[in-house]
């Protein structure tokens, strides 16, 4: 029984999103069976933003993060951010992203992206909520802009982590956290697990991304919420520690970044 699991956060999956529309109740009471406690879901785009918090509204265990992906700074317009920092104050709302860059893709301008990144992380700081940063394939210029933009003042996660050691300790000392979704469990992740071994346990979150990244045994289909147990054991593999013990810490420590230590 899920009573009996170490308890796991998810602190990044997209509930909202289509390929949850039929079997959504299903995904979540898996996922409680799994042990995970608590989701967050995360809303990218204004037309998910709706729904993402309707779906934290209707469960006591899911929360939601809201902003405007990079994929979708081209869409920004005058009405875009009134209508976000409005869901924003929701009780509900416990980060404000993902935000960022992603120089892979590049489905928005490079120009447009930066200047949303920059803009995005101002609104935080005025709402006093957390970011959820974004980045592939612009580590260089993440950082830049975290720094320049005194991105420590709102802490965040760094979501899907991607860069390498020295990103991730400029990343620490500016009071992030380190996010690990499933491609740790891939069997091409050799340098991934090298990095993640050298992080700090107390930095580190874990994540799914669902419905994407889905982690070994389960790569080829759709993620869920309780597929993170299968990242959170493969981190006590790899940083050689129990399963429990990166439960609770991780656990922890997605509560503090997001806010929640005093819940009842």
């Amino acid at each position: 029984m899920a009573n009996n699991l170490p308890k796991l956060v998810d602190s990044h999956a997209h509930l909202e999103m289509a390929d949850f529309r039929k079997d959504l109740e299903e995904v979540i009471r898996r996922a409680r069976d799994a042990g995970v406690e608590t989701i967050f879901t995360v809303g990218t785009e204004k037309k998910d933003w709706s729904r993402a918090l309707e779906i934290a509204e209707s469960h006591d265990s899911i929360y939601a993060i809201l902003g405007v992906h990079p994929h979708n700074a081209k869409e920004i317009d005058d009405h875009t951010y009134p209508a976000l920092l409005k869901l924003c104050r929701h009780k509900k709302v416990k980060a404000f992203g993902e935000i960022g860059l992603d120089f892979f893709r590049n489905l928005s301008p490079r120009e447009i992206q930066l200047q949303r990144f920059r803009e995005q992380i101002n609104l935080a700081r005025d709402l006093g909520l957390p970011i959820v940063v974004h980045d592939r394939d612009a580590h260089r210029e993440t950082l830049e802009i975290l720094k320049s933009e005194k991105a420590e003042e709102c802490g965040g996660v760094i979501h899907c982590f991607s860069g390498d050691d020295e990103m991730a300790k400029k990343c620490l000392e500016m009071g992030f956290f380190i996010s690990i979704p499933g491609t740790i469990t891939f069997k091409n992740a050799d340098v991934f697990k090298e990095i993640v071994r050298r992080l700090p346990l107390e930095s580190l979150l874990v994540e799914t991304d669902a419905p994407y990244l889905t982690p070994v045994p389960f790569r080829g289909k759709r993620n869920e919420p309780s597929y993170v147990r299968y990242t959170a054991e493969k981190v006590a593999e790899v940083k050689k520690v129990s399963f429990e013990k990166v439960a609770e810490v991780t656990t922890q420590n997605a509560l503090r970044v997001f806010r929640l230590n005093d819940r009842a």
